[in-house]
């Protein structure tokens, strides 16, 4: 299988007429047919019904048409990269990332890349989840890695999840809950919360009310921070506590223990772009980090 049979099967898939994708391609019509059989002969099925009248695809010929122009896309997109490496315009990937979550997704995914374009340079961005709903409405950013899907589906943007986290409570070492091996959602109603603030990270508010209403209390929400770390060394500091994701156990947390929930509760990771975005090089790096994701959900 070459890619000039790939290019001949979805002109005719989308033209559904050999006449019409013959003209296009400027070759001879029954050239054409011809490519299309060797094509379902080596794959062994059949992708289009012919008749006098009409020519329509298959279960099968409507599947392999998305595949077909992904690998047609990503045969234009590794070209163009290296012509652009040629003259020295290389263009870049825009990348979003929160420095303490998706550190188990980020470098996997970033070297499986350069595997397949390895002309094509990736910037990445330590931002908060704010900021980077900004930065890709603003045109800024290619993707951003942005924890839940509410907040991404309110923007319009297109999202796909990628990786669940084990949801655990960050507890000050003093706190009599810190000896237990597991805490019970409930015991937590009576102390105060630390949260994330809206402008960094749209959504946790909403996030936490909805947890903790799985125990039937609004969590008391002493303060909202930006940072990551601040929420820790909030918790640290005796202020309070707060329900977090597992990666963030990787951060330094003198005074601070976690603990699992007796009800296991997993926190979302997806990652957000813009439909409109036409990079090819983009939805390949799309799929490479579904396909990692999914080895940790």
């Amino acid at each position: 299988m070459e890619l000039r049979h790939l290019r001949y099967f979805v002109s005719v898939a989308e033209a559904l007429s050999f006449t019409k994708a013959a003209e296009k391609l400027h070759t001879a019509q029954p050239s054409l047919t011809r490519q299309i059989k060797n094509l379902e002969d080596e794959l062994g099925v059949r992708l289009l019904h012919r008749t006098k009248q009409k020519v329509t695809l298959t279960d099968e010929g409507r599947s392999f048409l998305t595949d077909a122009k992904r690998l047609l896309a990503l045969a234009a997109e590794t070209v163009e990269s290296v012509r652009r490496l040629h003259t020295g315009e290389v263009r870049a990937l825009n990348v979003g990332y929160v420095s303490n979550l998706f550190y188990d997704l980020l470098p996997k995914t970033l070297e499986s890349f350069h595997q397949t374009f390895p002309t094509i340079a990736v910037n990445l961005f330590d931002l908060s989840c704010g900021e980077q709903f900004r930065a890709l409405e603003d045109g800024k950013l290619d993707l951003g890695f942005v924890g839940l899907h509410e907040p991404i589906a309110h923007r319009g943007l297109e999202f796909r999840k990628i990786a669940s986290y084990k949801t655990l409570v960050a507890l000050p070492k003093e706190n009599p809950l810190a000896g237990k091996t597991k805490v019970e959602l409930k015991a937590l109603a009576p102390m105060f919360f630390i949260g994330m603030s809206e402008a960094s990270y749209p959504g946790y508010r909403d996030w936490l009310v909805k947890t903790c209403q799985r125990a039937a209390f609004v969590p008391k929400v002493l303060q909202d921070v930006d940072l990551e770390r601040k929420m820790i060394h909030s918790v640290g500091a005796g202020l309070g506590i707060a329900i977090v994701p597992e990666q963030l156990k990787k951060l330094d947390h003198e005074n601070v223990v976690f603990r699992p929930l007796d009800t296991v509760i997993l926190t979302e990771g997806c990652v957000a772009w813009r439909n409109e975005n036409p990079s090819a090089a983009l939805r390949a790096y799309i799929e490479i980090v579904e396909q990692a994701g999914s080895s940790i959900r």
